[in-house]
């Protein structure tokens, strides 16, 4: 006769087995991003099984009555650590949305759903003013602005987030389960607004395929460079790591180059300028920088700033050229806010003004969010290029206000969120 103990094993196993196939199956680390397109959003979650790709979503306000439903795919990411963990990564597209609305949605299967989030819709046109929160750097150790930054997203503060490279610090440890705990973390924030990416050096890790397979940046190359309009801005995101990792495909650096030309060409004829005349960069390492390390932004010739192989694909003449406004880095953990620069000469719109219709683009670097690594001090001699040097834990806020005026602010969270830099930059002339 079978005993108690017996019995209980028999009827719990099978329960026990069940439940670990729904957590399989469970989707998680959801977040959005923007496809250029005002009517369209994709949405992308993880599972450990393989499931069926579905968002179902309904317009707010009103009920939730989930009454529309779009379809994607799953990709099978192997991870290079010895685990060879495997990760369906879900992207599904929504189409036909309606600009400026806002949506509730949840993502899965009949074999398991997320919570409910919900999104506004990307604006259409040049006449409003996106409002970007900006940050690199932040790992899933001493994340420390990331609290605040949940609170602002509840608060409906931004359009869109700009993470300038290096995220959880690093993805690929423990075999990609740090990954999987950073994109848990910031779930908080990305389920419910656009994260826009660009890959950063703490990537690197087997050919950066944490980070182009885990985001779903818009266009064909894996999120690595990218651009999209947002309201009167042309936004371009773009790999640093190109220039450092020649594994990663030494011809990447004329291929990105000569997208780059081809993009900022298209962003500068006379109509479209007209329509959207802000030019806006983010990338992860700096062309300049005043921190006291032994990073490239340091050094007078920095590879960035000039190029390799003796002046090949440098990015500061191409981005002269073409008229650049801002130009948006990380990496240093720090903040950094310079005078308009143009090789190592200042071009202030005036001394009294210096961010009024300045001639050369002006260099923000945000990369104190938060992580393991902690912050980088600035290095004793200050150049007269650097107008501003913070060294705590934040963020940037930086609203396009219109086709002339962007406000950018520095949110200290040392400080219990003071602003601890705030300025306009003005252009009526591009």
């Amino acid at each position: 006769m079978p005993s108690l103990l017996m019995i209980s094993q028999l009827v719990l196993y099978p329960i026990m087995l069940l439940c670990a196939v729904l957590v399989q199956e469970q989707p998680e680390q959801v977040h959005l991003s923007y496809t250029g397109d005002p009517t369209s959003m994709t949405v992308t979650w993880t599972t450990f099984g393989l499931t069926k790709s579905v968002v179902e979503f309904s317009a707010l306000p009103g009920p939730i009555t989930f009454n529309l439903s779009a379809y994607g795919n799953d990709t099978l990411f192997v991870d290079g650590g010895e685990l060879k963990r495997k990760l369906f990564i879900h992207r599904v597209t929504l189409q036909g949305l309606i600009p400026g609305h806002k949506y509730a949605y949840h993502c899965g299967s009949d074999l398991g759903w997320s919570p409910i989030f919900s999104f506004r819709a990307i604006q259409s046109g040049s006449a409003w003013g996106p409002r970007l929160v900006v940050f690199g750097d932040m790992g899933n150790e001493n994340a420390q602005s990331l609290p605040r930054l949940q609170k602002d997203t509840q608060m409906d503060m931004y359009d869109a987030v700009l993470h300038v490279g290096d995220f959880a610090y690093d993805m690929e440890k423990d075999n990609a389960q740090v990954g999987d705990e950073f994109m848990r973390q910031i779930e908080t924030v990305a389920a419910y607004v656009p994260y826009m990416t660009c890959p950063g050096n703490h990537e690197e890790a087997y050919n950066f395929s944490n980070y182009r397979n885990r985001f779903s940046m818009p266009g064909n190359t894996e999120g690595l460079w990218y651009s999209y309009d947002l309201g009167p801005a042309h936004i371009i995101s773009l790999s640093t790591e190109v220039y450092f990792y020649m594994e990663y495909g030494k011809e990447l650096v004329g291929e990105q180059y000569k997208w780059l030309q081809k993009d900022l060409q298209e962003a500068t004829r006379p109509s479209q300028r007209a329509e959207r005349p802000w030019i806006i960069t983010m990338g992860h390492r700096p062309m300049y920088c005043s921190n006291f390390d032994r990073d490239d932004c340091v050094l007078l010739q920095s590879v960035v700033r000039t190029g390799i192989s003796g002046g090949l694909y440098g990015l500061e003449d191409l981005f002269y050229k073409y008229g650049v406004d801002l130009e948006i880095w990380a990496h240093e953990h720090s903040y950094e806010r310079l005078y308009p620069i143009y090789n190592y000469t200042m071009y202030k719109g005036s001394q009294e003004a210096p961010y009024t219709n300045p001639t050369a683009p002006v260099h923000i670097i945000t990369g104190s969010a938060g992580c393991n690594e902690r912050l980088d001090p600035f290095f004793p001699l200050h150049h007269e290029w650097s107008a501003v040097r913070i060294a705590d834990y934040g963020y940037t806020r930086m609203h396009i206000a219109n086709k002339t005026h962007i406000h950018i602010q520095q949110v200290s969270d040392d400080q219990e969120g003071k602003i601890v830099d705030d300025f306009w930059l003005i252009k009526d002339r591009h």
